[in-house]
C-alpha cells in the first residue's frame, strides 16, 4: 500500500503507538490500514453418499478437483458466502448445514471454513470457474488431483466421521510447505 485510501497522502509502514505489529499508517489523517487474513468459505454439498466436486477453471490449481468455496464478501455471512460460491462454481442450490472445519493456512493469511450442505436437486453444472462438476463417492474421489490440503482434510475428516456415524467440527491448522533445497 502506497497510498491512504481514506485521503490519498502517502503511508508509512510503521508501528503505530499502542499497537504492537506494523501497519500502514498515514499521517495525513491519522488511518491505520490493517491487513487481515482472507476468509476463504465454501461448501461439502452432498447427495446420498456423494460429495459435488468441482474442477477447477482458473488458478491457482487449474484443472485440479475442489469443493465450492472461494473469498467471502463484505457484507454476507459465512453461510451466505458458502451458498452464494456454491451457486457460482457448480450452479447448485443448496441448504447450508452445520460449519464443519476451520482450518488455519497462516503462511498465506487466509482462513477456510467448510459447511456441511444438502444439495436440493441435482440441477447442477459448472459455473464461470469451473470446467467440470461431479458427484463422487467416497472411494471416486479423486485424491491426487485434489487441488488444496484443506479440501483434502476436510473431505478425510468428513468420511472419517460419517463411517462413525457422528459428524463433528473439526479446526486445524496447515503448515507451510517444507522448503527443499
Amino acid at each position: 500500500m502506497n497510498f491512504c485510501s481514506q485521503c490519498g497522502a502517502p503511508v508509512a509502514h510503521r508501528i503505530p503507538p499502542g499497537d504492537t505489529l506494523p501497519r500502514h499508517v498515514c499521517d495525513a489523517c491519522g488511518t491505520i490500514h490493517y491487513s487481515n487474513p482472507k476468509m476463504v468459505v465454501g461448501a461439502i454439498p452432498e447427495w446420498e453418499d456423494r460429495i459435488l466436486l468441482c474442477r477447477r477453471a482458473i488458478e491457482p490449481r487449474y484443472g485440479k478437483w475442489t469443493l465450492p468455496a472461494g473469498f467471502m464478501e463484505n457484507d454476507e455471512t459465512t453461510a451466505q458466502a458458502a451458498a452464494r460460491e456454491t451457486a457460482e462454481e457448480a450452479c447448485a442450490r443448496i441448504d447450508v448445514g452445520d460449519m464443519y472445519s476451520l482450518i488455519n493456512v497462516a503462511h498465506i493469511s487466509q482462513v477456510h471454513i467448510l459447511y456441511r450442505a444438502r444439495l436440493l436437486d441435482l440441477d447442477f453444472r459448472p459455473g464461470e470457474e469451473s470446467l467440470e462438476t461431479r458427484l463422487f463417492a467416497e472411494h471416486e474421489i479423486p485424491w491426487d488431483e485434489l487441488a488444496f490440503r484443506s479440501v483434502a482434510m476436510t473431505l478425510r475428516l468428513y468420511f472419517e466421521d460419517r463411517r462413525k456415524g457422528q459428524f463433528h467440527f473439526h479446526v486445524a491448522d496447515i503448515p507451510a510447505p517444507a522448503i527443499t533445497a
